[in-house]
């Protein structure tokens, strides 16, 4: 079962009753004696996103150390930035291992882990006059019958089979949800206008040059070279009335018209894209927490 830091875990957090969950930099109070333990450093989530263990800088009671403390075994208070340690002991910090980074923790880490925080303890009333955003008492000690429960499979383990180390309830982790306002671009089509393209018939006079022929007759009168010779009377033949014709022809425009195919025309659509910038106000939550602990305010001063 692989964990990860929070602020390091890619995606959406997986816990849905602890959206916006964010408890880093708490101060860490034992609830037996309200005795100051340290502050939270880090939080481990597993491969789904849920919540498994709060990272423990043990600066007040034991210095640079660093220890896991279960997210079941927490109480938080978010008026006055803090998480309570449910039942926990200077002796068993001093029993827990080491964390110095995330490559160290594997089953037998976790089994050391949950070993110390199993051993049933004695929880005195909280008696301070710190607000505590919950009054819900917390779990009762373990029963003799958990005192001597038989070391997990490592093989069939999960993190649900010990709810009172790692599940969350509403009473002793409560959330505030912050929201803030953000714009949302959306896209729509809209008609902003219409091209028509159609064909009309224009008319124009053409003229069009065609060669023709025609016929026509020449007469030519000429004097022969023999002029005024005698010729015999059978050479010498008069006809009354002898006519000669010849035809003539001549060529004629014939003008028709044709429809041939002069161009085309191709219509298409292309999308061209522009960048359209908008602005406008949005309102975002911010989390004001006011205390009355005098020691909160020394200490942040």
């Amino acid at each position: 079962m692989a964990l990860y830091k929070l602020e390091d875990f890619a995606g959406n957090y997986g816990d849905a009753d602890f959206d916006n969950y964010d408890v880093k930099d708490f101060d860490v109070y034992s609830d037996i004696n309200d005795d100051k333990v340290g502050t939270v450093k880090h939080i481990l989530v597993d491969d789904s996103g849920h919540f498994r263990y709060l990272v423990v800088d043990t600066g007040f009671w034991f210095f640079g150390r660093q220890v896991l403390l279960p997210i079941g075994r927490s109480r938080i208070s978010y008026s006055n930035r803090r998480v309570y340690a449910i039942g926990l002991t200077k002796e068993q910090v001093e029993n827990l291992p080491d964390f110095n980074d995330l490559e160290q923790i594997d089953y037998d880490y976790e089994e050391q882990v949950r070993g110390v925080y199993r051993t049933p303890v004695r929880q005195a009333p909280l008696n301070t006059s710190t607000p505590v955003e919950t009054s819900i008492p917390v779990d009762a000690p373990p029963a003799s019958s958990d005192r001597a429960r038989v070391t997990p499979d490592r093989n069939t383990y999960t993190y649900k089979d010990e709810p009172n180390l790692y599940d969350m309830n509403q009473q002793d982790h409560q959330n505030l949800k912050l929201y803030e306002e953000r714009l949302v671009a959306n896209k729509s089509r809209v008609k902003t206008g219409e091209v028509s393209v159609g064909k009309h018939i224009e008319t124009e006079t053409a003229r069009v040059a065609v060669p023709v022929e025609k016929e026509r007759v020449i007469i030519e009168r000429t004097t022969p070279e023999q002029a005024g010779r005698t010729v015999s009377p059978a050479e010498a033949d008069f006809r009354e009335g002898e006519v000669t014709r010849m035809d003539l022809y001549e060529e004629t425009p014939d003008i028709q018209k044709e429809a041939v195919l002069r161009e085309e025309v191709k219509i298409k659509k292309v999308v061209e894209q522009d960048t359209v910038e908008a602005e406008d106000t949005v309102r975002r939550e911010e989390l004001d927490v006011n205390t009355n602990d005098e020691r909160l305010h020394e200490r942040r001063s």
